[in-house]
């Protein structure tokens, strides 16, 4: 048999199992989008903020434009031609929002994720991570040499006893979490994290901050900021391309780490670096995160609106965030039931395996704060 059929017959299967998937047409209209002439509330983005949508900003944004400074090319990665002025302004403005030695900024979450693990870990190290964490961590920590197990989502009993009885085995330690979990919306304890870190020496600790940057915190700083332990994680990781409306992602951490990725990490060092225009509009963005309070208590409102109402209904609801599952077992029942809420007007999608466990399939409402309290009451109605 040959390798295209194989796949061929692959991609049966997965049509078969109901998890073929496919590249949807939409068109994006402020906070709807378009299918097939039916127009839909977006509750699939990860824009939390509501930012991406907003076209005053993108109006006062084009404003700041010149033809000199408007650059939709770096042609190099940031080692050789590519280091504009704008990286180091956007890395210095990160340090001083976190109050960190250092920053350093990467092309996506994926990119960050799989390129530091490799280079911070040895055959020495052991990588302790939760059992939820996304795929760009899951990638990252294969690609290592390290030794790596993966704890109980959330248990912190199992985590400690495999600290304590390896802690004297390896060279190094590093927790791998996430702070608020991409399927689930739940959230990782950092203060617990931080313990089991400071008890012992050779403990580090990585968390990923992409689906709390900018929505957790009195800043939009994250659950680290939240919980008042940005100075305990020595590996804190975000991205600018949900809650922050721009694309691209960044470590906040000490002087060190940020000079060793940069001579160690391949990612890094052989990516061409993003179009300086895109960290302009990150940087603009960036500087007036603190002052979307209000946003951010309107997304923790309606949240908890639909949170409430799931649970009052009997559906299991492990989310404390913005992001709320609908469990509703096997893939084709998934499909159906976000056909039910199309037509209804939600622009919902099945999440389906290989992206969570068999017989876990989801509806993953991803609210953002642009949702009025009247459209959450009409989908409440819905889901009764």
């Amino acid at each position: 048999m040959s390798a295209i059929e194989q796949m061929r017959q692959e991609l049966t299967l997965l049509q078969q199992q109901n998890n073929l998937r496919s590249l949807p047409a939409l068109v994006h209209e402020g906070r709807e989008v378009l299918i097939d002439h039916r127009r839909m509330l977006n509750l699939s983005s990860n824009d939390y903020l509501g930012l991406a949508s907003n076209e005053e900003l993108r109006r006062e944004f084009l404003q700041t434009l010149t033809p000199e400074n408007f650059l939709p090319a770096s042609s190099s990665s940031r080692l050789l031609t590519g280091n504009f002025t704008a990286y180091s302004r956007l890395e210095n403005e990160l340090a001083d929002l976190f109050g960190t030695e250092a920053a350093l900024t990467f092309n996506c979450g994926y990119h960050a994720n799989t390129g530091i693990l490799p280079v911070v870990s040895n055959a020495q190290t052991l990588i302790l991570a939760d059992k939820l964490i996304h795929a760009s961590l899951i990638d990252g920590i294969k690609l290592s040499v390290a030794k790596a197990i993966r704890y109980r989502h959330n248990d912190y009993a199992q985590l400690e006893r495999l600290i304590q009885e390896n802690h004297e085995k390896y060279e190094r330690i590093i927790i791998v979490t996430e702070s608020i979990f991409s399927m689930d919306g739940d959230e990782a304890d950092l203060a617990t994290l931080v313990r089991l870190k400071r008890t012992y020496a050779s403990v580090l600790l990585y968390v990923d901050e992409a689906h709390a940057f900018g929505v957790r915190g009195l800043r939009g700083l994250g659950c680290a900021e939240e919980q008042g332990c940005i100075a305990d994680i020595d590996f804190l990781v975000g991205t600018f391309g949900k809650a922050l409306a721009s694309s691209g992602a960044y470590i906040v951490c000490s002087q060190v780490i940020r000079e060793y990725l940069i001579n160690k990490m391949r990612p890094f060092i052989f990516t061409t670096a993003l179009p300086p225009i895109n960290i302009e509009w990150t940087l603009f963005l960036l500087k007036r995160l603190p002052a979307w309070g209000t946003l951010r208590q309107q997304l923790s409102q309606i949240s908890d609106r639909l949170r409430e109402a799931l649970k009052q209904k009997g559906y299991a609801c492990p989310s404390t965030s913005h992001i709320i599952p609908l469990i509703a077992g096997t893939s084709s029942s998934t499909i159906a039931l976000a056909d039910v809420f199309q037509r209804k007007g939600f622009y919902v999608l099945p999440v389906r395996p290989p992206t969570v466990p068999e017989g876990t399939s989801r509806l993953r409402f991803s609210l953002t704060a642009a949702i009025e309290a009247s459209e959450i009451d009409q989908l409440i109605e819905i889901i009764a």
